[in-house]
């Protein structure tokens, strides 16, 4: 069972359920533990999949089905019409699920509101705090650091197949789900931008940087970088603008939703604490109805800390990342004493565990524990 699998049976009597994340990330499996394992399933239609999609575009529905699975639906141009028709005739006595690798919530393909009929909830990787839910305690942080946080490669914990599945990923994202939703000319030009971006992670991301690297303009790069966005390829964060310090305000850091395929260790374990700080912020929009911003904190003198978290739009708390057990950092020092964040977290691999006041060094188990983390 996944960490978002109790709301999701809560919220289905009530209203449809849309479950974006990116490709395997287990979506499907999530949806078919629902009615089956078995994707022959008749309450269970891909879009992908010839026989189903001609049934979604006739509305020929499976009967005596409590609950309808409908998978890869946006790839249909009038989705959200179709699917608005859907939730008006057949709430109040079936449930809808619907599942996709593109963002569900962002793609306009149809006129129609869907706001009230649904609830949109965001599946992660695994993560550090899901493993100690599911008491897998043979998958560890140099696990996750190795084979990422997708079902499929860290549970087979293979090298080999580790590396075969991450260039079949890519592949498949910008060779095939790619092509169905965005009219994209140079697939060539996007796919050497995928391959360019993991030596960016953790860095302010220059657009301009990348469009002289791959011989394209401003505009295309930019959004060429939308686009692996919205499917859920990488994310990009803005800095927090404290008002005490110069802090940078428009430079946006890049991170990938599969920190596998970053070479740089140091890059890669950062990638994985903010993709598990993102999991959280997403866990807590979508389930607890609070909004929470993922920021990060860098002045024009280069003092920087990793991670910022907000909720309600006041700051939560702050994260730097170190590998090893190291002293603390002198920007956090920097930071604490001129900033209203109320505590700062630097979280490491190790085992040191201390305080020192608004500063609590802690090992990043023992941080995702103590936090609650999903």
């Amino acid at each position: 069972m996944r960490y978002i699998s109790r709301f999701i049976k809560q919220t289905l009597p009530k209203r449809a359920v849309f479950i974006g994340g990116p490709r395997q990330v287990g979506k499907t499996t999530l949806a078919l533990s629902l009615i089956s394992p078995n994707a022959k399933h008749p309450a269970y239609l891909n879009w992908d999949h010839g026989p189903s999609s001609e049934k979604i575009r006739k509305t020929e529905l499976p009967p005596k089905q409590n609950l309808l699975v409908f998978d890869e639906l946006h790839k249909f141009k009038l989705w959200k019409r179709w699917i608005k028709g859907v939730i008006d005739v057949e709430r109040g006595h079936r449930r809808i699920l619907v599942t996709g690798s593109a963002r569900l919530d962002l793609y306009q393909k149809g006129g129609d509101s869907l706001f009230g009929r649904y609830r949109y909830v965001r599946l992660h990787p695994f993560s550090v705090g899901e493993l100690r839910a599911q008491k897998r305690q043979e998958l560890t942080v140099d696990e996750l650091m190795t084979f990422g946080g997708f079902p499929e490669p860290l549970f087979s914990r293979d090298v080999l197949e580790l590396k075969l599945w991450q260039k079949e990923r890519l592949r498949r994202i910008i060779r095939e789900d790619l092509r169905d939703l965005q009219a994209i000319q140079n697939i060539t030009g996007i796919e050497m931008l995928a391959e360019m971006l993991p030596d960016r992670v953790g860095s302010p991301l220059s657009i301009q940087s990348l469009a002289e690297d791959i011989q394209v303009d401003h505009k295309t790069i930019k959004r060429w970088v939308s686009v692996l966005e919205t499917m859920y390829f990488c994310y990009r964060i803005p800095p927090f603008g404290a008002k005490k310090i110069r802090a940078v305000k428009k430079e946006q850091k890049l991170y990938l939703w599969d920190w596998s395929v970053i070479s740089d260790i140091g890059a890669r374990w950062e990638n994985l604490v903010g993709s598990q700080l993102l999991k959280f912020c997403h866990w807590m929009e979508d389930t607890k109805g609070d909004t929470m911003e993922l920021r990060y904190l860098r002045d024009i003198d280069k003092r920087e800390v990793d991670f910022v978290v907000l909720k309600n739009q006041k700051p939560l708390f702050a994260v730097e990342c170190k590998s090893g057990e190291r002293s603390i950092s002198p920007a956090v020092h920097y930071f604490a004493e001129r900033t209203n964040i109320p505590i700062f977290y630097q979280v490491h691999r190790g085992s040191k565990h201390y305080e020192r006041g608004k500063v609590v060094v802690i090992p990043f188990e023992t941080f995702c524990h103590d936090l609650n983390m999903p």
